[in-house]
């Protein structure tokens, strides 16, 4: 067996297994031993003969060359590669018949389900091999997933701090080099927060460009699916085997999947030639995404990465999002009130956590509800709630409605004059897991920056831009881009190209970073 990196990247593991330097089961042990040394708490199931049963029948599928209509490494165009064979983990909001789902809360401890949400089972028709479900905020509220039911994940790079949430399982599992890639959400920024706090690729595609079905919804107009794994090359053939439409999700879009890969090496724009593969690419900078609520690292690598952005090409003009403070409570209305009706079927009567012993039905939805629920998921029920109910509904939920239209309307105008839009991912660095909290809504300060996204529908993504300082050194950085709807290729396009002029997504936990 060739000698494989725990953080290799899926292009170099695909080329592996074509040549046949490895095998797939070889692969799948050799990652199923590295998340048996799993100190990060990233994952809560994993079923060993299970991932090596999907692992031999993907060798069978190589073996009569069936590469998922992939063409082998250097055969063909582009630079796509096979995803069969390649291991991969879930975030635990996905229903999979494998392996447990939990949605990371007790309401739910032990529950299997009878089906495998839509992206799992896409993925595995792309021949990749499940290797198990991670952690997250449960319910997926949370931005630092120290909220989960059984226990908070630790960032890999600094095991003091949050690796962002609400998919830090994902992605602290592929940082630490767990597994090379893993699926997310993203309600309100938790594929891009955990990816930028991790020094790893995730993007967010347009609202309805994956299909829902199968996930444990939170908030139905908001959650969408995503890749977090260490290149855009990466995200974007793994986008390309997650997306397209699905009948048996009313908010699929009716639009087919797209080969993100293809081209990704290309000028993004008429006239980009090599060295300067960005030029005539205009990049708009958010004056409200640089106030004085911005940490001064995180400023600094912004600018650097723009100015690295400016030296392929790219211009930068400024632009205006004026309702970005607004996305914080339009969002915390809409999305807990939408929660109040999904949660409202975890009752203790059908399936999940039922309190013991009820002296009636109401005692048994009560006691099954308050046990079974976190502190932080009965408090956005309780908001969801009363914003929906008689003489608050007009006053707070169609105000927030309103807003997220102005928010929508916001990014349009600036979309007027620049073709994407950059940024932070958060204001500070991560920040440590035991920080003593004051107020729920210090967590919720966290998303300013990701929420309008949401908001709008909005295709966006993070990637690795730098550290921190002095004792956050260790602590990685992202540069959020945000695209047009059905823009992800473009999107793919920039971060592949800055990618190739940086090394920010080769650094490693176990290489160390310089101050």
């Amino acid at each position: 067996m060739a000698a494989i990196s725990p953080f290799s990247d899926l292009a170099s593991l695909a080329k592996a297994l074509s040549s046949k330097a490895i095998s797939v089961p070889e692969l799948t042990r050799f990652f199923l031993s590295r998340i048996a040394t799993d100190t990060t708490n990233s994952f809560l199931a994993i079923d060993p003969e299970t991932s090596l049963a999907k692992a031999a029948a993907a060798q069978k599928r190589l073996d009569s060359g069936d590469t998922g209509g992939q063409p082998p490494p250097g055969k063909g165009p582009g630079q796509g590669f096979s995803l069969v064979g390649l291991p991969i983990g879930h975030k635990d909001i996905f229903v999979t018949r494998d392996w447990p789902t939990t949605a990371a809360s007790k309401i739910l401890k032990g529950y299997r389900s009878p089906f495998d949400a839509t992206i799992v089972e896409k993925l595995e028709q792309a021949g990749m091999v499940g290797m198990g479900k991670l952690n997250c905020d449960e319910f997926a509220m949370g931005s630092g997933n120290t909220h989960s039911a059984f226990g908070p994940v630790k960032n890999p790079w600094d095991i003091r701090a949050i690796p962002g949430g609400s998919s830090g399982g994902s992605a602290a599992a592929v940082a630490g080099g767990l597994i090379p890639a893993a699926t997310g959400t993203d309600t309100g920024g938790s594929i891009r927060q955990p990816a930028a706090m991790c020094g790893l690729t995730g993007i967010k595609p347009t609202y309805g460009r994956a299909s829902r079905w199968g996930m444990i919804a939170y908030a139905s107009s908001l959650d969408q699916a995503g890749p977090i794994a260490r290149t855009a090359l990466d995200c974007a053939v793994l986008l390309g085997a997650m997306t397209g439409f699905d009948e048996k999700d009313s908010t699929s879009l009716e639009r087919p999947s797209e080969d993100f890969a293809n081209g990704i090496d290309e000028p993004v724009r008429e006239g980009g030639r090599p060295g300067m593969p960005l030029k005539g690419l205009r990049l708009g900078l958010p004056r409200e995404f640089f106030s004085d609520g911005l940490g001064t690292e995180v400023r600094q690598a912004i600018e650097a990465a723009t100015a690295e952005l400016k030296a392929l090409g790219a211009e930068t003009v400024d632009v205006s999002l004026p309702r970005t403070a607004l996305s914080i409570p339009a969002y915390y209305v809409i999305a807990p009130a939408e929660a109040s009706s999904n949660l409202s079927r975890f009752d203790g009567v059908r399936y999940g956590y039922r309190a013991g012993n009820p002296k009636d039905l109401e005692d048994l939805y009560c006691r099954s509800r308050s046990e079974g629920f976190g502190k932080e998921v009965q408090r956005r029920i309780l908001i969801g709630t009363f914003v929906l109910s008689h003489g608050y509904y007009d006053a707070y939920y169609m105000q927030a409605q309103r807003v997220r239209r102005l928010v929508a309307q916001d990014f349009e105008a600036a979309f007027n004059s620049c073709d994407l839009i950059i940024g932070p991912v958060a204001p500070t660095v991560a920040w440590d897991i035991d920080a003593p909290i004051k107020n729920p809504l210090q967590d919720y300060l966290a998303d300013i920056y990701t929420l309008g996204v949401n908001l709008a529908g909005l295709p966006a993504m993070s990637i690795p831009c730098g550290f921190g300082h002095g004792d956050h050194a260790q602590r990685p950085i992202g540069l959020q881009l945000i695209g047009r709807k059905f823009e992800e290729k473009q999107l793919l396009s920039v971060a592949h190209h800055f990618q190739h002029a940086t090394d920010w997504h080769q650094r490693t936990p176990m290489a160390g970073v310089t101050k």
